[in-house]
């Protein structure tokens, strides 16, 4: 299977590892990654990557504990580093306990190659100032993390939000996909992009 999705954290966060006979890319780490890990093990591929969508703390909570045991890199949007000193990020909102801190490299738009695994990396902001979706030609797939999800959208009223520009970024990046592209969201059910433009009641216009 080379999409596995595993709901972990607080706030049940989708992680999805991607993964061929050898290799793997983890997208978000949101809580304990030791299911994740058991799942690396037991294929027998090495993490290549763990990307961020965008670095809010519910994506995050694993990230360090990924990098202690694999050493693989970890990479988001510079974009996002404005947020780095927020609770949003830090952890702390609400209760929430802190984020294990860790470090990023940047990852622009365009194609990105992880070994065999080739993505091409959408800025998709809005939900915050650096996110990004990773679209993954091979099982036509995109990860939008909490940009757009089954009949909703990303809320915009953390810190950099802007709801403006997300429909922006799911007009222009997200809704020219084709239509048979699987979504699959930081939250809840995965969906298609064709269904989001037909029925997702807050993209309104959008198509």
């Amino acid at each position: 299977m080379p999409i596995a999705k595993f709901a972990l954290g607080p706030l049940e966060t989708n992680c999805y590892v991607v993964s061929n006979d050898k290799e793997a890319v983890i997208i978000d780490a949101g809580g304990d990654p030791a299911p994740m890990l058991d799942y690396l093990a037991q294929r027998n591929v090495k993490l290549l990557a763990v990307c961020l969508t965008h670095k809010h703390f519910d994506h995050a909570y694993g990230v360090a504990a990924l990098t202690a045991a694999t050493g693989a890199p970890v990479y988001a949007s510079r974009h996002e580093a404005c947020l780095d000193d927020t609770e949003s990020v830090r952890g702390g909102i609400w209760g929430f306990p802190p984020v294990p801190p860790y470090t990023t490299e940047d990852l622009p738009a365009g194609e990105r190659r992880f070994g065999e695994l080739v993505f091409t990396v959408l800025d998709t902001p809005g939900h915050t100032p650096g996110g990004i979706s990773l679209y993954y030609p091979a099982e036509n797939a995109v990860f939008t993390g909490d940009a757009l999800f089954f009949r909703s959208i990303g809320r915009t009223d953390f810190p950099g939000g802007d709801q403006a520009l997300l429909l922006r970024s799911i007009r222009e990046q997200l809704f020219t996909l084709p239509e048979d592209t699987d979504a699959y969201p930081g939250h809840g059910p995965a969906t298609t992009i064709g269904d989001e433009r037909r029925q997702n009641a807050f993209c309104g216009d959008l198509c």
